[in-house]
């Protein structure tokens, strides 16, 4: 049992000893206690007053002198106004210090073989580009909130939408067709996904110059778009490739599955993974038959020119389109039919999808279609809303090839990680391969981190050079103290200290010693909270505070030096579960921490 449990039942105790009243342990509100005062757990008195019929101060000095002499743990209090600051004694920091080393995965929940599913919808990729920085940020947060819905005790389903279909894959093929001379991955030595991605931008140049060229001859700038005869063979081949022909077909499939390839290799390198991947060619016919069936049953209705929509001015919004005249689909008829899919594949509880905030209508509009059409988890879908990423540079177009690259960003990372370790001498003495692994794992964790630390409802820009600093609120100052921490731990075990399977309670600690093991602590609320809240920003900035709190006690105590052997071995075990509860809170945002460093 945690010390606040334990300290509310007491005051029950104290509360039916002294004014005969029984309180429900619920009612008793502890606080950690503010820095200005002395104690660390401060009791309202305020809910009591009506059963002691006495002032507030004199109602906590009663309770305070009933804790001191029945509760063991409490060591001392003191009275602000109706505030009750107690003291907790060190035996009981030590005991609950213990309970944290006896748990290898404090804080985290294990998923009993029936609890809820939860499947989790990130990435979303489009197969005529290679994964950019607003990807990055999307599996980041994705992977990261799956580990952490995980870590409250879920099953968890990590699935991903590929976009494979559409004239903007056409675009990519048309012009590898026309201007790429047979050139493949193999031959130019690019990934697929950066080759793809090329000829995208390639068709954009060339399209843009027939719509100058028309323009000069006079027509208007829509008119010049609509009779661009690359735009025309765009739109020609969509037609056939939803028609199944062969050719389409075949060059479709090769060039997606040389993108597929380069994709691997990116989510390899950023650590993310998919349980199940869907893709939109697959799901977009689902959903035609889907609404179909929403029109025979009346939930739909069908317009003089064919499109079929659905009303939703009873739910304070607009009429939705949700199969064009030409009975091609739009991206919701696509949703509907993942979501069937996914449906048929698993018993879902709950589904989240991690998609940017320019989409918060089309997932307000998804939910109440699919309730509309029976699905028991459409009306509590989760939209995980993010913000958008800019660089100090600004924003950023894929057609016009200004782009910031995942596998660019990611490479450059580490070779500036490589560079900043160097200078610092934090690579003396390593293996080159060490040095490079250290350098991966340095510059990723400053990706990540930096990313993750933010709100994920804001917007953000991500500064590379800040992100790697080894000061500051940064992926790499919290690698570094768990490095720092592994380091003592290595040196305690050459000088043949042996650390206990448990600590005796009879040490004397520092405010700071009992300080740090109440943040420990505090790492089961922290997980539980960023399950709730959906939000990977609360353990990133929890990990934080916990190294920073650290290394101030790292410089102001000594550990291997301590002469007295009893407070030199707690230190050693502090500094243990310290450095296992930043791994794994790094864990799980997805961040990995060195040994050394």
């Amino acid at each position: 049992m945690d010390i606040q449990q334990k300290l509310a039942e007491a005051v029950v105790g104290g509360l039916k000893a002294l004014y005969g009243q029984d309180v429900p342990v619920e009612q008793v509100q502890l606080q950690k206690t503010k820095k200005e005062f002395e104690g660390h757990l401060t009791l309202v008195v305020f809910p009591f007053l009506r059963m002691s019929h006495k002032g507030p101060e004199q109602t906590a000095q009663e309770l305070g002198e009933y804790l001191k002499a029945n509760e063991p743990m409490v060591a001392a209090f003191n009275v602000i106004k109706g505030f009750l600051n107690l003291t907790i004694a060190s035996a009981a920091w030590i005991e609950l210090l213990n309970g944290i080393y006896a748990d290898p995965n404090y804080g985290i929940a294990q998923a009993a073989p029936d609890a809820p599913l939860v499947m989790i919808e990130y990435s979303s990729p489009n197969t005529n580009k290679p994964l950019h920085l607003g990807h990055v940020r999307n599996n980041l947060l994705g992977n990261a909130l799956a580990r952490i819905i995980a870590a409250n005790g879920n099953r968890v389903v990590k699935t991903n939408i590929v976009n494979d279909r559409g004239i903007h894959i056409c675009k990519s093929m048309l012009a590898w067709l026309k201007y790429g001379n047979g050139e493949t991955p193999e031959s130019s030595g690019k990934k697929g996904d950066h080759l793809i991605g090329d000829y995208y931008v390639a068709f954009d140049k060339h399209y843009k110059a027939e719509v100058a060229a028309l323009m000069e001859q006079g027509m208007t700038k829509e008119e010049a778009e609509a009779a661009s005869p690359l735009m025309k063979e765009a739109r020609e081949m969509l037609v056939k490739w939803e028609a199944g022909d062969p050719e389409v077909r075949a060059l479709w499939k090769k060039m997606n599955d040389w993108v597929y390839a380069g994709f691997d290799e990116t989510y390899k390198m950023m650590g993310v993974s998919f349980d199940k991947i869907y893709y939109e060619s697959n799901t977009y016919l689902e959903g035609k038959k889907k609404v179909l069936e929403g029109l025979e049953k009346g939930i739909f209705y069908r317009k003089a020119d064919g499109s079929v929509w659905a009303d939703l001015t009873g739910e304070g919004l607009d009429h939705k389109l949700l199969l064009r005249s030409d009975g091609t689909s739009v991206y919701m008829t696509q949703d509907i039919g993942t979501a069937e899919q996914r449906f048929a594949d698993y018993p879902i509880d709950k589904m989240i999808y991690v998609v940017g905030n320019e989409q918060n209508y089309h997932f307000q509009v998804l939910s109440i279609l699919l309730d509309k059409l029976g699905f028991e988890w459409g009306k509590s879908l989760v939209h995980f809303s993010y913000g958008m990423v800019e660089l100090p540079e600004g924003k950023m177009k894929s057609r016009e090839g200004t782009v910031v690259d995942a596998d660019d960003l990611m490479a450059e990372m580490i070779e500036t990680a490589k560079e900043t370790s160097g200078d610092l001498g934090k690579l003396d003495g390593l293996t080159q391969a060490e040095a490079d692994d250290i350098a991966r794992i340095v510059g990723l964790g400053a990706l990540k981190y930096f990313i993750l630390k933010v709100d994920a409802r804001k917007n953000m820009t991500f500064n590379p050079k800040e992100s790697i600093d080894f000061n500051g609120n940064t992926g790499p100052f919290i690698q570094y103290t768990y490095a720092r921490i592994q380091s003592v731990l290595r040196k305690a075990g050459e000088a043949g200290i042996e650390l206990p399977a448990q600590l005796p309670t009879g040490i004397e600690l520092s405010t700071k010693e009992e300080g740090l093991i109440q943040m420990l602590a505090d790492f089961a609320t922290i997980v539980k909270q960023a399950g709730t809240d959906y939000s990977p920003s609360v353990i990133a900035n929890y990990c934080y505070d916990l190294v920073k709190e650290y290394n101030q006690f790292y410089h102001d105590y000594s550990i291997l030096r301590e002469a007295d052997e009893a407070v030199k071995v707690f230190r050693l075990v502090l500094s243990q579960n310290v450095g296992k509860i930043v791994r794994l809170g790094m864990d799980l945002l997805g961040i990995e921490v060195p040994d050394r460093m």
